[in-house]
């Protein structure tokens, strides 16, 4: 008991790091709009673009969970929800793993291990709740498979709630279908009586998914992207849809989940004989894992039952010291793998552990400049913004953003002319021209290189009026914000930073236009708490002067 209270404990850390995924706030606007309209939406109420165009957001269902969380509890109610999610998932893991046959201690470091990569995945996201039908599918079916009692009939409503909080609902198809397949093999009959029970339950599910808000299209979402967003050059800037990055893998334990699994496998087909199952998961989940960053949690969870019955077959056979013949040191050994597999994890990744929201990448105090002062119109934002504006400033249509975090939800063509924008010059100005955007909030996430904010910064056209290290507010100098560019212009600071040291340099020739840099770095001071970058250039022209 002992040993599981660690091993639970260690999971619960692995997710219990800093929120930071702006897309939260997203989620958050979708699920506050469900319980104000009394509706869930059907047309685009949350960017102004495509305003009133048919809507589909295939995760209504958890949006609307999260936020009676959120209103319970705020940020404290989010981290409720992962705990509460997470424990649910790896006990259903570790039960499928029993059923299995797994029964020492060594499954509960095996849950520890694929926690810690399923972490990555553990932000206010759906997949979190996706996880817990996924989960739920692999225990039902390796507990009908391994003897026990037939509850195949639940997967009906796991179907029908996957299908309304998330689009990986076809995951639950594919494990099932991994199990009719072994079936079939098994008797050697299609219709054998061991899987004439799936094929119905596969047809009752497939059924049941059309009962959603959106009907086939929200089925039809995977689909779409699968055979032809894809393929659309916006997709290839949203990391988590790009390959595998090994870099930030390899202190979870990954390399050594993916090499190991299948070696395990093998290992146990040699001496117990063939797991069709497992080896037909383990490569259908490897695949499904390479292919790309946002399926690295699934692949965890489809490797924990398998590799947790494995290694502990393996550990029974291993020769054992003398002193691990009793279960306190046995306990005590466990207990402190746990700890000890965790403690780099938990130690180096981007959120420290607490329960607190990370606002680094939330352009907070930008909308509350905007709301201050008026700045409302046609904007233009970087769509990983689009979420928190929607969370400043929704319902109100004015001030709604360009583009949300979720790309789909604009037409093809916006989202090519977006694409565009992002990586030319001609991209901005075609963009412009067609809209004629009265503001613009931009991300300062990577403005180490020469980007758009540089290319607006040089427009004698547009002024920026709030800077911090998140993101920068620029209005249009003629036009209905020309009040505001009078008032808030900076005349040195720029949203970009690939000219800062040329401008150290002018000012340190100059000592007006040094007065006139350092008060306004101080005002920018004063607007956010958010200025590492301003304070950096601020120690910059003040150090030679003794400051």
């Amino acid at each position: 008991m002992i040993a599981k209270l660690v091993a639970a404990a260690c999971v619960l850390v692995s997710v219990s790091f800093h929120l930071y995924d702006a897309d939260a706030w997203q989620h958050l606007v979708f699920g506050r709009a469900i319980w104000a309209l009394g509706m869930v939406p059907h047309t685009q109420v949350f960017t102004w673009p495509n305003y009133g165009a048919p809507l589909v957001n295939p995760s209504w269902g958890f949006d609307a969970l999260v936020w009676m969380l959120w209103s319970a509890g705020g940020v404290t109610g989010l981290f409720v929800w992962r705990w509460l999610t997470t424990l649910l998932v790896f006990a259903l893991l570790l039960g499928a793993a029993r059923r299995l046959g797994a029964a020492g201690l060594t499954p509960l470091l095996v849950m520890v291990v694929c926690a810690l990569i399923y972490r990555q995945r553990s932000q206010i996201r759906p997949e979190t709740l996706a996880s817990v039908w996924f989960a739920l599918t692999l225990w039902l079916l390796e507990s009908r498979r391994q003897g026990g009692a037939d509850r195949s009939l639940w997967l009906v409503a796991v179907a029908w709630a996957w299908a309304n909080s998330h689009l990986s609902y076809y995951l639950g198809f594919l494990v099932l279908g991994i199990h009719v397949l072994d079936g079939m093999i098994e008797a050697r009959s299609v219709a054998a009586p061991g899987t004439r029970r799936l094929w119905l339950v596969a047809l009752a599910m497939a059924a049941v998914s059309f009962a959603n808000p959106y009907g086939w299209h929200t089925l039809a979402r995977p689909f779409q992207y699968l055979l032809v967003w894809r393929n659309e050059p916006m997709w290839q800037v949203i990391s988590e849809i790009n390959p595998v990055d090994w870099r930030i893998n390899l202190a979870n334990g990954l390399p050594f989940v993916m090499a190991g699994w299948p070696l395990l496998a093998l290992w146990r087909w040699r001496r117990r004989g063939l797991d069709r199952v497992e080896l037909m998961m383990c490569g259908a989940f490897t695949v499904l894992g390479l292919s790309s960053s946002r399926f690295i949690a699934t692949y965890a969870l489809a490797a924990a039952p398998y590799l947790a019955r494995d290694l502990d077959a393996l550990v029974r056979v291993w020769p054992r010291h003398a002193s691990l013949a009793r279960p306190w040191p046995r306990a005590a050994l466990v207990s402190a793998l746990c700890i000890a597999v965790g403690w780099r994890e938990w130690t180096r990744y981007q959120g420290p552990i607490g329960v607190a929201f990370d606002l680094r990448h939330t352009p907070k105090h930008a909308c509350e400049f905007m709301a201050a002062h008026g700045v409302r119109g046609r904007g233009f934002n970087h769509f990983y913004l689009g979420g928190s504006q929607m969370w400043h400033f929704w319902p109100e249509r004015e001030r709604l953003p360009f583009m949300s975090g979720s790309p789909e939800d604009a037409s093809p063509e916006v989202r090519d002319l977006y694409y565009r924008t992002i990586t030319s010059t001609a991209g901005w100005s075609e963009l412009d021209a067609r809209y004629k955007f009265d503001y613009a909030l931009l991300s300062r996430r990577y403005t180490e290189r020469y980007g758009l904010v540089d290319l607006i910064d040089a427009d004698p056209a547009w002024a920026v009026v709030f800077v911090d290290d998140v993101a920068a507010v620029y209005v249009r100098r003629e036009g209905p914000l020309g009040a505001v560019a009078d008032s808030f212009a900076y005349r040195l600071v720029t949203g970009g930073r690939t000219r800062n040291a040329e401008l150290v340099g002018r000012v340190m020739r100059d000592t007006t236009l040094r007065r006139v840099l350092t008060a306004e770095l101080e005002r920018q001071a004063r607007e956010t708490s958010r200025n590492f970058y301003g304070r950096q250039l601020l120690r910059a022209i003040d150090s030679p002067a003794g400051r």
